[in-house]
């Protein structure tokens, strides 16, 4: 599905990305987890193919292809998803339409005829259930006016009308209180297939007492540092990220006195 090698990025001329090595297979979850600006919003904003970063070396691999060769659009219409941390309103658009031009130009993509009026209405009306959306909500423009929880409901709505293959979700815990985590983690659950696969970044153990991964990373200083199974996520709500910090620092320092 998914192969990362070697991958270093930078913005603004600072390089934040020093080297991610990472493998997702169909039907799995990953977690990638750490420390503030360790480099996990910026890894998915680089999967995602935002112009701000720039790529230096490595390489990305989606389903064959060569994903940083792909603008934008095409990672979205190849099947990449990407939720928002924090979602941004647009005034103006409704969601209905919104969402019907995004169907609609992946279809022609793939050279497919859009999608009629009424189809859309009916796969709107099967997808809201997913996540609970209120129709007001799916009437509105997008996002706006919208509660965080709202926000985040309607990134997993409209994760669930696209349909993609690989979808990276950026902290979607941000802000959520316990009811509203519940419904998005869901959502996400009931779209999970062996064909698909999903990447969670997160802070926090608690979202992965309702999407549960297969696998969990640890990014630090822009490398994934450390990789184990989901009882890792327990190990952090404990200890916290410091006995990794001493770990990787200590290997660091370790290092450059055998080069001196």
């Amino acid at each position: 599905m998914l192969k990362v090698k070697d991958l270093h990025a930078r913005i603004d001329g600072k390089e934040i990305l020093k080297g991610i090595n990472l493998e997702v297979k169909p039907g799995e979850v990953h977690a990638i987890m750490g420390p503030n600006g360790s480099g996990k919003s910026t890894l998915s904003m680089v999967l995602a193919g935002n112009p701000m970063y720039e790529v230096t070396s490595g390489s990305a691999e989606f389903r064959g292809k060569d994903l940083l060769a792909m603008p934008p659009e095409i990672r979205s219409h190849e099947g990449l998803f990407l939720g928002f941390q924090y979602p941004v309103e647009i005034p103006g658009v409704s969601m209905v339409n919104f969402m019907r031009a995004a169907v609609n130009a992946r279809r022609k993509y793939f050279n497919m005829p859009p999608m009629s009026a009424a189809d859309f209405l009916k796969l709107m009306r099967e997808k809201r259930a997913v996540v609970e959306l209120d129709n007001k909500l799916a009437s509105r423009s997008v996002n706006e006016g919208f509660s965080g929880g709202e926000k985040k409901r309607n990134e997993i709505f409209q994760m669930a009308v696209l349909e993609p293959k690989l979808s990276i979700l950026d902290e979607t815990d941000s802000g959520l209180d316990v009811d509203a985590l519940r419904i998005v983690a869901e959502g996400v659950n009931k779209l999970k297939t062996d064909n698909n696969a999903t990447i969670v970044i997160t802070h926090y153990q608690r979202l992965l007492d309702y999407i549960k991964p297969d696998i969990i990373h640890i990014l630090y200083k822009g490398r994934i540092v450390y990789t184990a199974g989901p009882e890792l996520a327990l190990e952090i709500e404990k200890k916290g990220y410091d006995w990794i910090k001493e770990k990787v620092d200590a290997e660091e320092r370790l290092k450059e006195e055998e080069t001196k």
